[in-house]
């Protein structure tokens, strides 16, 4: 079966006074319908700007899609206008921003916010998009829709504001949701709710999303497979199992061993030692030698990926 999505050797640079910032450099993965892919890294790693990619709004001028693949639905998205992009964002790919507070817009209530979503997108009457903006706020989980369709963002909660932003990325009913650090302004209860959620939309519609988050414990609940990125790479992408069970590169390693676990008690966490480079100031070899205890003068060569075992993708020069 095809997937749904498909990147080949990505690359999206920003040109700046410092140099070329390799902000995605060769990344390749695939998606298909119903899956739901983990992206997990450091911040600075490049995932925001992998799933910014995708909907190609890299902020220009500085920011430019170089080179690679971007195969949506047996198509290139790299190859499509200005206002073709237009009709594929919100109809087949949604995302739900990091920052739910610089969203929403400040001086419309949220009702009409979601509303301009529908009607945009899905081409509909005002009363049919009105009907389908109460539908979603209590698809999210929010008390009194038709009460907070009257607010303005400043009397909405963070969490309630992350809920708002999801209903509008769910409301046209998209192929692929690509899911920003969906769950940072929830508290945990809600949280849970939320994850839930969002698995119960997929299941009923074959929604594939693309996750992106620091948490392992969402990892575990939520993807089916995981890319690990670093330095604008993936440099481990796995089934959710292998990666727990068997962490290949010494930075999945070290993110998972950093994970506090509630039935063991230490008196300090371990750490990664040192800072993620400068994406404009590369290592000439492996980007994550001046980090890595295992290092040694194979890695002044740039790794290679390579399949360890299937499905289980390695960027190390311990496994070529």
């Amino acid at each position: 079966m095809e997937p749904l999505l498909h990147l080949k050797n990505l690359k999206t640079y920003f040109f700046t006074r410092h140099g070329v910032v390799k902000a995605v450099d060769d990344v390749t993965f695939h998606l298909h319908k119903g899956e739901t892919l983990g992206l997990v890294g450091e911040s600075g790693s490049g995932k925001t700007i992998t799933s910014l990619s995708v909907l190609r709004l890299v902020p220009q001028p500085a920011g430019r899609i170089i080179g690679g693949e971007i195969i949506f639905d047996g198509e290139d998205l790299l190859k499509k206008s200005r206002e073709e992009m237009r009709q594929i964002r919100g109809r087949k790919i949604s995302m739900i921003l990091q920052d739910p507070m610089t969203s929403l817009n400040p001086v419309f209530t949220i009702g009409s916010q979601i509303i301009e979503a529908v009607k945009v997108n899905a081409n509909v009457s005002r009363v049919e998009a009105r009907k389908r903006a109460r539908e979603m706020l209590h698809l999210v989980r929010i008390a009194s829709p038709e009460t907070i369709m009257g607010y303005y963002p400043h009397q909405c909660s963070g969490g309630m504001k992350q809920r708002i932003v999801g209903a509008m990325a769910l409301a046209c009913q998209p192929l692929l949701l690509i899911a920003d650090e969906p769950t940072t302004s929830l508290d945990v209860t809600i949280q849970a709710q939320y994850l839930m959620l969002l698995k119960e939309i997929q299941t009923q519609s074959q929604l594939a999303i693309i996750f992106v988050t620091h948490d392992f414990g969402i990892v575990a609940q939520m993807c089916d497979r995981v890319a690990v990125m670093y330095a604008g790479a993936i440099v481990e992408i796995a089934d959710v199992k292998k990666i727990f069970d068997h962490p290949l590169h010494p930075y999945t390693a070290a993110l998972m061993k950093s994970v506090p676990k509630v039935d063991i008690k230490e008196a300090k966490l371990p750490a990664l030692k040192g800072q993620p480079p400068l994406l404009y100031e590369l290592p000439q070899g492996c980007s994550f030698a001046p980090r890595c205890e295992y290092a040694d003068k194979k890695c002044e060569t740039p790794p290679i990926p390579c399949e360890v075992e299937p499905g289980h993708w390695v960027r190390c020069r311990r496994y070529e």
